[in-house]
C-alpha cells in the first residue's frame, strides 16, 4: 500500500501542476517572520480558542500588575528604614482567607468559559467527510475512506517548490500532494501512526491530535474561508521530524466536487455512485 500511494501521489503531483500554477490558492494562516500573534483563525474551534486565549491573558496580566504593585508598595512601607519596628504577629486571617477565596473563584471564572471550548473540541460531530491521516517517519499519508482511494504526502524541496506552485519561503510548508476538503462542512480527521507518535496540528483550524501507533483518534473542523493552510507534525518523531509539514486545500463545494472526481480517478477510488449488493 505504501509503494502504491507513493506513485500514484507522485503522478497525481505532475498532473495538477498546471491547474495549481494557473490557480494558486490564497494563502492563509502562513507563518510571516517577525510577526507576532495568531495566525487567521479559520473555524470556530480557532475563534474560540483564541478568545480564551485573549480572556486568560487579560486577567493573568491584572494578577500579574497587582502582585507587582503589591511587592513595590512592601518594599517602600516595610523597608528597615520606614518601618524600623516592625510588627509581630502570627497570622492574619482575613487576608489568608482572601487570597484563598479570590483565586477559586478565578478558577472557577476561567473554567466557565474554558470548558466549553474543551467539551466543543471533544465531542466528535457526524461528519460529512471522514478523512484517516497517518503519520509515517517521516511523511503523512491520507485516505479517504468513503470514496476507498489514499495518497502520500512529502514535503517539498527547494528546487521542487517553483515547479509546484509554490514560494521561496514557502519552503519547509509545502508538500507535493495537499489535503483538499470543501468550506462550510464538518471534516473528520481519524489520526493514527504506523511507527512512532507523530501529531496533526493546523494552528488556523484550532486543531491539534497525536497519531499513536495501534489507537485510532479523532479530531474535527468546518473551515470557513478557501485558501491554502500550513500545519506541521507538532510531536518530536525522530531527526527528520522538521521535515513532514502538512497542507490543507479548502475550497467550495462545486471545486471539491470536481477534485473528488478526478482524484477517485487518479488514485483508482471507488465512484460516488457505487452500491454494495445485498446478499
Amino acid at each position: 500500500m505504501k509503494k502504491t500511494f507513493t506513485f500514484t501521489a507522485l503522478f497525481a503531483a505532475l498532473g495538477g501542476l498546471p491547474a495549481f500554477a494557473q490557480e494558486r490558492p490564497e494563502i492563509i494562516g502562513k507563518p510571516m517572520s517577525g510577526a507576532m500573534g495568531f495566525p487567521h483563525a479559520a473555524t470556530e474551534l480557532a475563534r474560540d480558542q483564541q478568545w480564551l486565549d485573549w480572556l486568560i491573558l487579560v486577567i493573568i496580566t491584572g494578577i500579574c500588575v497587582l502582585v507587582t504593585v503589591l511587592l513595590i508598595y512592601a518594599i517602600l512601607r516595610y523597608n528597615s528604614r520606614s518601618n524600623p519596628v516592625p510588627a509581630r504577629f502570627a497570622h492574619n486571617a482575613p487576608l489568608e482567607i482572601t487570597w484563598t477565596v479570590v483565586p477559586i473563584l478565578i478558577l472557577m471564572f476561567i473554567g466557565t468559559f474554558s470548558l466549553p471550548v474543551l467539551f466543543k473540541q471533544q465531542e466528535i460531530p457526524d461528519g460529512d467527510i471522514t478523512i484517516k491521516v497517518t503519520g509515517n517517519q517521516w511523511y503523512w499519508s491520507y485516505e479517504y475512506v468513503d470514496h476507498d482511494f489514499g495518497f502520500d504526502s512529502f514535503m517539498l524541496g527547494r528546487d521542487e517548490l517553483a515547479e509546484n506552485g509554490y514560494e521561496d519561503d514557502e519552503y519547509l510548508l509545502a508538500t507535493d500532494n495537499a489535503v483538499v476538503v470543501p468550506v462550510g462542512k464538518v471534516v473528520v480527521m481519524q489520526v493514527t501512526a504506523s511507527d512512532v507518535i507523530h501529531s496533526w496540528a493546523v494552528p488556523s483550524f484550532g486543531v491539534k491530535q497525536d497519531g499513536v501507533p495501534g489507537r485510532l483518534a479523532e479530531l474535527w473542523f468546518k473551515v470557513d474561508d478557501e485558501g491554502l493552510y500550513f500545519g506541521q507534525c507538532s510531536e518530536l518523531c525522530g531527526k527528520d521530524h522538521a521535515y513532514m509539514p502538512i497542507t490543507v486545500r479548502a475550497v467550495s463545494e462545486e471545486e471539491y466536487e470536481r477534485w473528488l472526481d478526478e482524484a477517485q480517478e487518479e488514485f483508482a477510488g471507488q465512484p460516488r455512485d457505487f452500491q454494495v449488493a445485498a446478499r
